[in-house]
């Protein structure tokens, strides 16, 4: 998802994850602060479960999303 921004980057990993089985593992990874913060916080508001986020260099996150149905 590097070079999107809220919400985009919301809206495409949760059409991802719809195309997932129950209990697999999405990582997304971003370039854009704020999505490292507001894509996590979303994900929970919709039930999924946020396994962690981590920063892997200066301007990158990656989120792992359990999902949960």
């Amino acid at each position: 998802m590097r070079g999107d921004v809220c919400p985009f980057t919301f809206v495409k990993s949760k059409l991802v994850l719809e195309q997932m089985e129950a209990g697999q593992v999405l990582r997304v990874i971003v370039d854009y602060k704020p999505s490292a913060e507001s894509v996590p916080k979303s994900m929970k508001e919709e039930g999924q479960e946020v396994l962690g986020v981590n920063q892997i260099s200066e301007n990158t996150w990656e989120i792992f999303i359990k999902k949960t149905r």
